[in-house]
């Protein structure tokens, strides 16, 4: 693409500088308006500046990506109503065999959880667990929520519906459930396993070399708010409307009794109600957890990702037999807005010509058929996916890469959209601010009441960097034979 003129360019490039500051610090001190309403500034602006026109901004919005994602929020929530994550929380503590054993264990759940509803999601109902975990058995939170985080990017890269920039990539690439999936798994399988083995030797001298089971099961007895957990995941399937939620997420988990739910303002043991009661409630766990598997099956079987997605919603809800809309409202309908507006901003940018003039200088060095070319190609994601953000990252690069790697044959340009979505999403790991999945971690433990706990910018990127590295190269290694 040819640039466009002077004053298209430069007011382009001011409406996305916008963007990018505003999705970056969402509380500058100038503009403190968020995340999302930056986003609509950013697309406004690029109207406003006639970069695009009204029809052109609307085009610009990828329909598909929407729907895909708000069919998984809808299933996150009725996952999370029908006791999914309690199970997850409770594999933590599950005859556990001492520290080492529980930063594994934690990687695993993590990486898992992740790949399947998200890693904001998983970062989002796990902290409070982890950190109570670590508290109760007198052990550093540190290396534990940088378990936590790390794997939950990690594992996110193995699915499509594993973060926003996976979703991105599906529609946009051509690449079924199933060849994304069997291409990243191993990658992703070693990722997690070398980064919870680094986990252990950088935090070595912090962890007990040997832990007696009892000593570290006994926090449990008088922590059942570990195995009560009440959340709302589906308001955070990602990561810019992270922020927006913390604060009506509360912790009733702290005061829920175990084997109760709550029912018309009271907790009700459900041991003591009536046995239809209880078959029934038994019966409508199943039949979500079938569900869940039934979409997982259609999308390996390579079914429309979105229609999958919003079809398995909709049984979730006629299942359900109740109004929706007290589901439907934990739908982040505020990331929506965000994805529309950064849709809008980055294809004007991408209108400016600028994106264009950089890759054609950088394309004769990053070759995907080289090793020394992935790897140029490799560190330029990364740097741009800490810089602006993975998603914008991917909506840059995506399809310069995949029409590059198609001139050399089509299977190249699979593995380049592989390699895109394997980088952008590891490169969360660098720092704090790389991730938002990094960030609800670090302020969901500051939140827990009496074990708050600080995960700082530098502690942090100790260990993110040379995780990152590690990580990123294992997997090139793989994607690339």
């Amino acid at each position: 693409m040819a640039m466009a003129a002077c004053v298209k360019v430069i007011l382009g490039s001011v409406a996305f500088a916008i963007f990018w500051v505003l999705a970056v610090f969402p509380a500058v001190p100038c503009l403190p308006i968020g995340r999302t309403a930056g986003s609509l500034l950013g697309a406004i602006l690029m109207v406003i500046f006639q970069v695009l026109s009204v029809d052109q901004a609307y085009e610009a919005i990828d329909l598909p990506i929407l729907v895909l994602l708000f069919g998984t929020m809808v299933v996150s929530g009725y996952l999370e109503t029908a006791d999914a994550f309690k199970y997850l929380g409770k594999l933590l503590k599950w005859k556990s065999q001492g520290a080492k054993d529980l930063i594994f264990r934690i990687c695993l759940v993590s990486a898992v959880s992740s790949a399947l509803f998200t890693n904001d999601t998983s970062c989002m109902v796990l902290t409070e667990f982890v950190l109570k975990i670590a508290r109760q058995n007198n052990l550093p939170p540190e290396p534990f929520l940088l378990a936590l985080a790390t794997s939950a990017n990690i594992g996110s890269t193995a699915t499509p519906i594993g973060n926003p920039q996976n979703l991105v990539i599906a529609t946009q690439s051509g690449v079924s459930f199933g060849e994304f999936v069997t291409g990243i798994l191993p990658a992703t399988i070693l990722g997690v396993f070398f980064n919870a083995l680094l986990l252990i030797f950088v935090y070595r001298n912090m962890l007990p070399v040997k832990k007696d089971q009892e000593d570290l099961t006994a926090g449990f007895v008088n922590g059942k708010c570990v195995d009560s957990h009440h959340f709302s995941p589906a308001t955070m399937s990602v990561g810019s409307s992270a922020q927006a939620h913390h604060e009506s997420l509360g912790h009733r988990a702290d005061s829920e009794p175990e084997n109760h739910w709550f029912l018309n303002g009271a907790y009700w043991d459900y041991r003591n109600q009536p046995c239809s009661r209880r078959w029934k409630r038994k019966l409508w766990k199943s039949c979500v957890y079938l569900v869940v598997v039934g979409m997982l099956i259609s999308l390996l079987m390579g079914l429309n990702m979105s229609g999958t997605a919003i079809t398995a919603a909709l049984a979730l809800m006629i299942l359900d037999f109740k109004d929706a809309v007290p589901c439907l409202e934990k739908v982040s309908y505020s990331l929506l807005l965000f994805f529309c507006g950064m849709f809008v901003t980055v294809q004007g940018f991408n209108r400016t010509g600028i994106p264009s003039a950089l890759w054609e200088l950088m394309q004769p060095y990053a070759k995907i058929d080289e090793m020394s070319g992935l790897a140029v190609l490799a560190l330029v994601i990364l740097i741009l996916s800490n810089l602006v953000s993975n998603v914008p990252t991917v909506l840059l690069l995506g399809a310069r890469m995949a029409a590059s790697a198609a001139l050399i044959s089509p299977v190249f340009e699979k593995k380049a959209w592989l390699v895109l979505a394997w980088v952008s999403t590891v490169a969360g790991n660098l720092s704090l601010l790389g991730s938002a999945a990094n960030l609800i971690v670090c302020e969901q433990a500051c939140r827990v009441p009496n074990l708050g706990y600080s995960l700082t910018f530098w502690n942090h990127l100790k260990f993110g960097a040379p995780s990152t590295l590690l990580v990123a190269a294992i997997g090139l290694i793989l994607l690339k034979s």
